[in-house]
């Protein structure tokens, strides 16, 4: 691929809050390398600031050979093929996020950022549409309707295109599922920062969806997490960062970023009782199938 000029980061940024702001320390490399399928390099976030190129450094030294960098409104998806078209190492998802979707629609822009997304997810090196989803959390009854409507064209664009599906799920898991049979699910679909329990999972196995599962699987209190990833699949597991959010264990709350994910990964392995190369490995393959190969501009999976 041509490289491009890589556009600047820190067009967001997130809050400070109580927390501890210091990076912790690179890791111990993984065996066999593999990618974070979930991330956003758009945001600055504590008191060491990441280029985005250089948290890609960070990460190519640990084992994280690439990342889909993950676009929530017209700005940070632009900024995300953007950066893809700059970096071999970033591939795009571009979307409006569920709680993007109600103030649009409110504005009359709904119709038109849509339109915007179905452009952008046409660049070679945009390989998936999200994150995309329901989000019944952060919004209320009033705003459901233009979250559906949004997620059906989301769902629309990504199967108009080939191109992988990254839902946002969050206190929706059954409108989410119900959702996805009623218009046709693209064949390959993400649960990303995956939040259900094992009966999700073994939804999900029925219909061959993906679940990426994040730092929060770590997490002291997220049994059901584990459980979920016990039930899933091997086949249809993806491993993530949401970063700059979710730092896996032993330094949750912390500044996070792909550099990370090795944690997560060991304690995946952990779980399952499976030899940590052989993890890695099946994550990579796993990763390539839904996205295609990170070092061409015409591969998307097929």
């Amino acid at each position: 691929m041509s490289a491009e000029t890589a556009p600047p980061g820190g067009i967001r940024k997130r809050a400070a809050g109580e927390r501890d702001l210091t990076r912790p320390p690179l890791p111990e490399p993984l065996p066999v390398p593999i990618y974070d399928n979930h991330t956003h390099l758009e945001f600055e976030d504590g008191l060491e600031v990441l280029d985005p190129r250089e948290s890609l450094d960070r990460a190519e030294r640990v084992g994280i050979a690439g990342v889909v960098q993950v676009g929530t409104d017209l700005e940070t998806s632009r900024w995300s093929a953007e950066m893809a078209a700059s970096d071999p190492r970033v591939l795009a998802a571009v979307a409006l996020h569920p709680n993007e979707a109600p103030k649009l629609f409110a504005q009359g822009l709904l119709s038109a950022h849509l339109s915007e997304i179905s452009r952008l997810a046409s660049q070679p090196r945009v390989r998936a549409v999200g994150e995309t989803g329901l989000d019944f959390f952060r919004t209320g009854e009033d705003g459901r309707d233009a979250q559906i409507e949004s997620f059906e064209a989301h769902i629309d664009i990504a199967k108009g295109n080939g191109l992988a599906l990254q839902i946002h799920d969050r206190d929706a898991h059954d409108a989410v599922v119900s959702t996805l049979k009623r218009t046709g699910a693209p064949e390959r679909t993400v649960f990303h920062c995956f939040s259900g329990d094992a009966e999700l999972a073994k939804i999900c196995n029925d219909h061959g969806w993906y679940m990426s599962f994040s730092g929060t699987s770590t997490f002291k209190n997220a049994q059901g997490l584990r459980d979920a990833l016990a039930v899933a699949k091997p086949e249809l597991v993806l491993i993530e960062t949401d970063a700059p959010f979710l730092t896996p264990e032993p330094f949750r709350g912390r500044p996070n970023a792909p550099y990370l994910m090795p944690h997560t990964v060991r304690r995946m392995a952990e779980a399952l009782g499976e030899p940590l190369e052989e993890l890695c490995a099946r994550l990579a393959a796993n990763t390539e199938k839904v996205y295609g190969s990170w070092s061409i501009d015409e591969g998307a999976a097929s």
